[in-house]
């Protein structure tokens, strides 16, 4: 038993996820031990405020670079993927400067339309937020390509240790929710800072770039269908994720969007930990079999009955138990979030199994499908809020019926990716 385990562990794919999550598993710990006190220094209202801003950076930043980052894993020559680096961070620029001006124009309409009146004088930090989220995504991408997750680890530790002590230091004296906001907009820019100082290769990396010149009309249309159909997926997906916190906001006031908050941050910890990791080894894994011909489907289920037997225990846990958890673990006051969070982990169980069938969907060349089921997994879900709040007029009704239909959702996207790979491997003679 011991040699098979080892003989597991010696594995490359095992290692280099073992490495990312280690870093990760060491980030979370710092942050679920110091939340407690956050949570007891600033409140829900506070949380709320800053959950509202954090929907928004998370709907907005995955797009800053329109999904180009995410293509630097592919090319097989590093020459085009330094073409990628360079294309992404001009495109990063463009359109932060773009929504800076938005903003400046058209600022007060945007705070009517959606009704953003609390978070308003923070409107500003989105472009800075938007920048620091697109840099950090070209710098992830690269790492990924070239295999140095340990890099990651200990970046994604440094930033919890940063973001969490801050929080409380600074909330020691200042428990205001402007503080909370301040750091959500500069968190990723801050790793992003991190991961340029320990990787030589990434400031070499930027004076290459700098100096060469790219052809963007041949790079943009070989990989064409990121921004036209991997962007708009992002978006969409990230809408229908965080429409939850925008809605409660509205509804039924910060408070509400605070408990909503507290609860994703929770149950995104073993996606974080485990699954992240697992989709960041997976997607470099993936590509390579699709090259060499190897078969895909094998590979894809292999990862998603794995996470699913990995994910059972914490998910079931706070299903179970969660009211009494959060009670215990923020304050009475936050037993509400563990309502919440019942539900919510229904959908965060089996979005943390499909994180294998995603990240296969570029290789796959399934984006156009993936744009379009998004669309409809968003259409389903305002759906399912809208009925929780005017037909019953409960925010637990709510959350209760996006996370069901988030869990089904979910399911259909595993299956049909599937049966797409099966399809691929049949095309390609894979074996």
């Amino acid at each position: 038993m011991k040699k098979k385990i080892l003989k597991v562990i010696e594995k490359p794919f095992v290692r280099n996820v073992i490495v990312l999550s280690s870093g990760t598993a060491a980030a979370q710990i710092i942050a679920m031990l110091l939340t407690p006190i956050i949570t007891r220094l600033y409140g829900p209202y506070a949380y709320g405020l800053m959950g509202t801003f954090m929907a928004i950076i998370s709907i907005i930043g995955p797009v800053a670079a329109l999904t180009f980052p995410i293509a630097i894993v592919l090319p097989k020559k590093d020459s085009e993927a330094r073409e990628l680096v360079k294309l992404s961070f001009q495109i990063s620029i463009f359109i932060s400067v773009l929504t800076a001006l938005v903003l400046l124009v058209f600022s007060q309409h945007i705070i009517k339309i959606l009704d953003l009146e609390s978070i308003a004088p923070f409107l500003y930090l989105i472009p800075v937020a938007m920048l620091l989220s697109g840099i950090l995504q070209i710098i992830e991408q690269w790492l990924i390509r070239t295999k140095q997750f340990s890099i990651s680890a200990r970046a994604t530790v440094l930033q919890a240790i940063l973001v969490n002590g801050g929080k409380i230091g600074i909330g020691l004296f200042y428990p205001m929710a402007s503080i909370l906001i301040i750091f959500t907009a500069i968190r990723q820019g801050l790793k992003a800072f991190l991961l340029f100082l320990l990787d030589k290769d990434s400031r070499k990396l930027l004076s290459t770039i700098s100096k060469k010149k790219v052809s963007y009309k041949k790079l943009v249309y070989k990989y064409r269908d990121f921004p036209m159909f991997r962007a708009p997926e992002v978006l969409i997906n990230a809408i229908s994720s965080n429409i939850p916190t925008l809605l409660l906001t509205v509804f039924f006031g910060p408070a509400s969007a605070g408990f909503y908050a507290i609860g994703r941050t929770v149950l995104n910890i073993p996606s974080q930990l485990i699954g992240k990791s697992v989709g960041d080894v997976f997607y470099p894994r993936i590509s390579e079999a699709a090259n060499n011909n190897e078969t895909l489907t094998r590979l894809i289920l292999k990862a998603t009955f794995s996470l699913a037997a990995i994910g059972a225990i914490p998910y079931g846990i706070i299903i179970i138990f969660g009211p009494i958890l959060f009670s215990f673990a923020f304050g009475e006051e936050w037993v509400i979030a563990g309502e919440y969070a019942r539900w919510i982990a229904l959908w965060s169980y089996i979005g943390f199994m499909n994180r294998p069938s995603v990240m296969s969907i570029p290789v796959l060349s399934a984006q156009k499908f993936h744009l379009l089921y998004t669309i409809f997994m968003l259409i389903i879900r305002v759906s399912v809020m809208v009925i929780g709040f005017y037909i019953y007029e409960s925010d637990i009704i709510a959350v209760a019926l996006f996370g069901v239909s988030g869990a089904l959702l979910n399911i259909g996207l595993i299956f049909i990716v599937v049966l797409i790979s099966k399809k691929f491997d049949r095309l390609h003679g894979n074996s």
